[in-house]
């Protein structure tokens, strides 16, 4: 459960003072319920079913398709009663005051962040194709829906992964430049440009991704290729104690 309350942590602000000292902070239930973590626990499920009805074969694919098929629409409307909330200001985000200098001193401190019911909305209203990220979050795991009561797995499982890339873009696009907001003192807040590396550490970093990132690519390929088509009865019979 605690992974599934992460984002909606993140959203509402996190409570503590300037100085962690390890130790939790505030009253968890004043920043998050188990219910906020009900469209994340839906989504991760529905995934998970795709990918089942995928690769599965018979009466464990059958039933794979049915619990997904509900689970498709539940995240569709999880997911979209969570943007009615927003919409209607009951889910306050935080808001940057003037500009923030992007090349300046990661400092947090260095800013001014406001409170504000429709500041989880302000980057749709600058860039309105940013719709996008909503509506695929709303329209794969419907299309995943439609595909699991006709098993098509294959495009299934694209329309799912759709659907999980829109709404984790929607959390992200409804946040820049936020990362992580603090609800006791907004201008403590952590943003793209205050929370960064130093130039060094990130010149560093981007050395050691063009070497392993291509190694690490290169060997889950195989794996997956290794691993490819549906896991059938009759190979694991055959394989016993080797099957995976």
């Amino acid at each position: 459960m605690e992974n599934r309350r992460t984002v909606v942590v993140r959203l509402r602000g996190v409570e503590g003072p300037s100085a962690w000292s390890g130790q939790r902070t505030g009253r968890p239930e004043r920043s998050v319920d188990d219910r906020s973590g009900l469209p994340g626990l839906a989504m991760i499920a529905m995934h998970g079913a795709a990918w089942l009805a995928f690769k599965a074969e018979g009466p464990v694919a059958d039933r794979a398709a049915i619990f997904g098929a509900r689970l498709g629409v539940a995240t569709a409307v999880l997911f979209g009663f969570g943007g009615i909330l927003v919409a209607l200001g009951l889910f306050g985000g935080y808001a940057v005051v003037g500009t923030q200098a992007a090349a300046g001193p990661s400092n947090p401190l260095f800013k001014e962040v406001v409170v504000a019911p429709e500041a989880w909305l302000a980057n749709y209203a600058a860039h309105p194709l940013l719709i996008v990220a909503p509506l695929l979050g709303i329209a794969g795991p419907l299309l995943a829906a439609l595909g699991f009561a006709t098993r098509r797995d294959g495009p299934t499982f694209f329309a799912s992964a759709l659907g999980v890339v829109g709404i984790i873009a929607t959390v992200g696009v409804s946040m820049f430049p936020m990362i992580l907001p603090s609800s006791t003192n907004p201008a403590q807040s952590l943003t793209v440009f205050d929370a960064s590396s130093s130039e060094s550490t990130l010149r560093t970093m981007l050395i050691a991704t063009a070497i392993f990132l291509p190694i690490v690519l290169a060997y889950t390929s195989w794996v997956y290729k290794v691993l490819w088509g549906k896991v059938r009865e009759e190979d694991v019979n055959a394989s016993g104690s080797a099957a995976y």
